[in-house]
């Protein structure tokens, strides 16, 4: 049998790596964010890497965005996941390619309110493909920080295949007009400016009728401010108005007459309101009047306790996740009971913070570690528990779980979350541990 000619060699080679480089897939897609996404095409230019020999194909690409929020607030993070529902070419040999080696990349295109783009990677993962064959669908991930408020737009942008086979190859693909049409829009609301209204007492406590004096600052300036008194979550009827002056700062005095009295507040506008009103800040009155005669005055003490937590273990056990294929390693937090038996008007938060992932030689970035937090309130507890956002530990750290603060607070509460740690592909094989430290205050 005779040799294969050299220049057939190198035609089958050509051949070959020409199909590879060409291949614009990576099976396996992601699952999608809830949004209303909705489906565009755009033209599209791709450029095989030079030695595959292939001349640039101009083809037609079908495209999908999707965001795990569409109501965000300026500052948030949105997690944006970009679908190539349909590539812009096929496999142009009769060559079979093999599965799992091709890295997706791309760009999405912000407008309106927010303009820039956002970077998004997706998994070394693909189905094989036959000669000839149609590419299937792949999926890339990425986020970005809103920082404008009103209505911001997403558009599908160039995209890139990188092929691992036999050689490292890199196949371009852009938007011919760009941008493509707007896939998604997320509708982005302004940060509430907080509220830094506060007011001091000068005594905690008084004789039915007597005066106690009440000052603060952080009020609109020029403001009419109610002074009141609180029983619990009603207000009573003493009451007096003050007018904050061109700083923002008041200063009056309130009678305290009402015997179940066990706070002072103060608010702009016509009623209570958390966003204009400052307190409330404990007060007692004392039932110093006489006894008449022929009765007993009987009395007792409540006692202050602490407040404290506990869990229900120190280790959690993550899912194991595959090397070259990496991604979500979950699992769940081990529950926290907190006691709040202090009484008086202030709340709690309960935080977490994460060191980053150490083993095997290398490390997983804090950062990677999200969690859904959640939290129920014990039956006759005053105060009700609010689970954090989901999202971000990291090593800056989030909320788990708080209450606000009230005229009358306490109770008893569990907090729990579920776990997420996003494992990078190529992670080193092994055991990888990281510090979840929480913090009560």
């Amino acid at each position: 049998m005779g040799s294969t000619p050299r220049s057939s060699r190198r035609r089958h080679w050509a051949s070959l790596l020409g199909a590879t480089a060409l291949a614009v897939t990576a099976g396996g897609a992601l699952a999608c964010p809830a949004g209303a996404a909705t489906d565009v095409s755009f033209p599209t230019h791709c450029v095989p890497p030079p030695i595959a020999g292939i001349p640039p194909i101009d083809g037609t690409t079908t495209a999908r965005l999707a965001v795990d929020d569409t109501t965000p607030e300026v500052g948030d993070t949105v997690t944006v996941t970009y679908t190539v529902v349909a590539p812009a070419a096929s496999n142009p040999t009769d060559l079979a390619l093999p599965a799992d080696i091709m890295t997706p990349t791309g760009k999405v295109t912000l407008g309106g309110a927010q303009t820039g783009s956002i970077t998004v990677t997706g998994p070394k993962k693909n189905d094989p493909v036959p000669g000839k064959g149609a590419f299937p669908s792949f999926s890339m991930t990425g986020t970005f920080t809103v920082t404008s408020p009103g209505a911001i737009t997403l558009s599908p942008g160039d995209y890139n295949i990188h092929t691992s086979y036999i050689l490292e190859l890199d196949t371009p693909c852009t938007v011919t007009n760009p941008p493509a049409p707007v896939s998604e829009t997320v509708t982005a609301a302004d940060n509430p400016p907080a509220n830094t209204r506060a007011i001091q007492l000068g005594s905690a406590s008084g004789s039915p009728g007597a005066s106690v004096a009440v000052t603060g600052s952080g009020f609109t300036p020029g403001a009419s401010v109610t002074l009141a008194g609180r029983s619990g979550s009603a207000q009573t009827a003493d009451t007096a108005t003050v007018t904050a002056n061109g700083q923002g700062n008041i200063s009056g005095s309130l009678v305290v007459s009402d015997l179940t009295t066990n706070g002072v507040v103060a608010y702009e506008g016509s009623a209570w309101s958390a966003d204009l009103g400052a307190g409330p800040v404990a007060y007692v009155v004392i039932d110093d009047q006489p006894v008449p005669d022929g009765s007993q005055k009987v009395t007792t003490t409540v006692r202050a306790g602490t407040l404290s937590m506990s869990q229900a273990g120190d280790a959690v056990q993550l899912s194991g996740v595959e090397f070259g294929q990496g991604g979500a390693s979950t699992g769940a937090l081990q529950t926290v009971t907190v006691k709040d038996f202090r009484g008086g008007p202030a709340g709690w938060s309960l935080t977490g913070k994460v060191t980053d992932f150490s083993g095997s030689g290398a490390k997983i970035d804090a950062g990677k570690l999200s969690w859904t937090p959640a939290c129920s309130t014990k039956a006759g507890s005053p105060s009700t528990c609010q689970a954090g956002s989901a999202g971000t530990v990291g090593a800056s750290g989030a909320t788990l779980a708080s209450t606000p603060d009230g005229t009358a607070t306490g109770g008893e509460f569990t907090a729990n979350a579920r776990l997420s740690l996003d494992v990078p592909s190529f992670t080193p094989p092994g055991t990888y541990a990281g510090v979840l430290t929480l913090t009560l205050s």
